[in-house]
């Protein structure tokens, strides 16, 4: 087809079975000249696990007033005034059986919940730009909790919740000061068992570790306040199993913050969850050429790497995930984080965070945003749910040793076959990023490495 340079994603499949390792030639060019390289993938020893049900997506709280740059792309997608009856959000969810959903975000720490003993008011959110993040005190009603519970039970998702860490706090130069008062959210907690409704987790708190996005809270209280959550769940689930996960902090990734927290909050967490946006912010014109250079992407295995480390290394067997990732912060970037190319970002995340024993991996969003995996209006999938799909149905949890000599261009993971009897391999995610459109790819079999 000539030496024009194209943009080529491929997804590599290959069945191979009781093999110690795998062989992948690439033979590509660039206008005439011709370059091989050569993967391995090691096919006996598992070098980290994801869950069964890794992908997941947020849904979050903001109202349609919520802008970037002079640019309002969430409409109806908030968690107060989603369309639950549409079909083409039921169905999209349905096709992942199951599909973890987060429900939290920015505007979860000004949440309060419309319970029986709530003596304020159930009022939404409004714009003030005098508030942090721009909006007043939200709440969630309960006719509502109930509309989204029977959603969710249609459409066979996981529920992590993410819980207002902020209530009874006092703010003192940015930081959150005092313990949690989880009054209100405990009194959720237990509206929701005595509904009995299924959820899979309970987070608490947004961006509040480390330095903080709005505020802070230091480690020490921190892991108080996720030991007082651990106690609430603990009673309110009494004689019931499976209980809810505890999950915990939900922010940016502080490796002091984090390393002191994981050492004084002991077995309260079930999970630590941290959030990815390395690509900068959404009105950054500059975006796709960081997809798809390979050196910048590389840079996030730092965090994944550390925050292993500091897993390993503590007492506990507590698990990670990524609770929430955009790619591009504020809202995203249209026709860039809601179009092909955000796939060499999102997969590659997949694949990266996978090989540091990420259990789990949550999209922002699944709908709002201009980085939703479902257009805002429309409901109709973006490219991007489709990777989340294909990766869903094809990945299983065994992730394998996967090493590539040649160009950096290119990027492969592998793990075990999903749903597989025997030992079969996929070599996945072989990332072709600026390559000539006549790519030969050939394989070979080898009895040790």
């Amino acid at each position: 087809m000539g030496s024009q340079i194209r943009l080529l994603g491929l997804c590599l499949w290959m069945y191979l079975s009781s093999l110690s390792f795998i062989g992948a030639g690439a033979v590509y060019g660039r206008e005439g000249e011709v370059v091989k390289g050569i993967v391995l993938v090691h096919g006996k020893t598992a070098i980290g696990r994801i869950d069964d049900d890794s992908v997941c997506a947020t849904l979050d709280w903001w109202p349609p007033q919520k802008c970037d740059y002079g640019k309002c792309s969430w409409g109806h997608a908030s968690l107060l005034n989603l369309d639950l009856n549409n079909k083409i959000l039921l169905n999209a969810v349905k096709a992942f059986s199951p599909l973890k959903i987060r429900l939290g975000g920015t505007l979860q720490d000004k949440v309060m919940y419309g319970t029986e003993d709530c003596r304020q008011p159930c009022t939404p959110f409004v714009l003030n730009a005098n508030e942090m993040f721009g909006f007043t005190q939200g709440c969630l009603p309960m006719y509502r909790w109930d509309e989204l519970n029977s959603f969710f039970q249609k459409a066979g998702a996981k529920v992590v919740f993410g819980l207002n860490a902020l209530a009874g706090k006092s703010m003192k130069s940015g930081s959150a000061v005092g313990p949690w008062n989880y009054t209100n959210a405990e009194s959720l907690i237990r509206y929701t068992v005595r509904k009995k409704y299924t959820i899979h987790g309970w987070e608490l708190g947004n961006e509040l570790c480390g330095s903080g996005i709005g505020a802070s809270v230091a480690a020490d209280q921190y892991a108080s306040d996720v030991a007082a959550l651990r106690n609430i769940v603990e009673n309110a689930y009494r004689g019931i199993e499976p209980k809810p996960l505890v999950i915990a902090p939900g922010g940016f990734f502080d490796s002091d913050w984090f390393k002191e927290f994981i050492s004084k909050s002991g077995k309260s967490a079930d999970v630590i969850t941290h959030h990815i946006y390395n690509l900068g912010p959404g009105v950054d014109d500059h975006l796709t050429e960081k997809i798809l250079d390979p050196s910048y992407l590389d840079g996030e295995a730092n965090t994944f790497s550390s925050l292993k480390g500091i897993l390993q290394s503590s007492s506990t067997s507590v698990k990670s995930w990524v609770g929430e990732a955009g790619g591009a912060y504020n809202s995203g970037h249209h026709l860039v984080s809601d179009a092909f190319v955000y796939s060499f970002w999102y997969l590659d995340q997949l694949g990266m965070s996978a090989v540091y024993d990420t259990r789990t991996y949550c999209r922002q969003s699944l709908i709002g945003g201009n980085y939703g995996l479902l257009n805002t209006s429309t409901f109709v999938p973006n490219p991007d749910y489709y990777s989340a799909l294909l990766w869903h149905r094809l990945m299983g949890g065994r992730v394998l040793l996967t090493t590539f000599y040649g160009t950096k261009k290119i990027r492969t993971y592998a793990h075990c076959a999903k749903e597989s009897v025997s030992k079969i391999l996929y070599l996945y995610m072989v990332y072709v990023l600026y390559v000539k459109s006549d790519l030969i790819l050939s394989y070979r079999k080898g009895s040790q490495y």
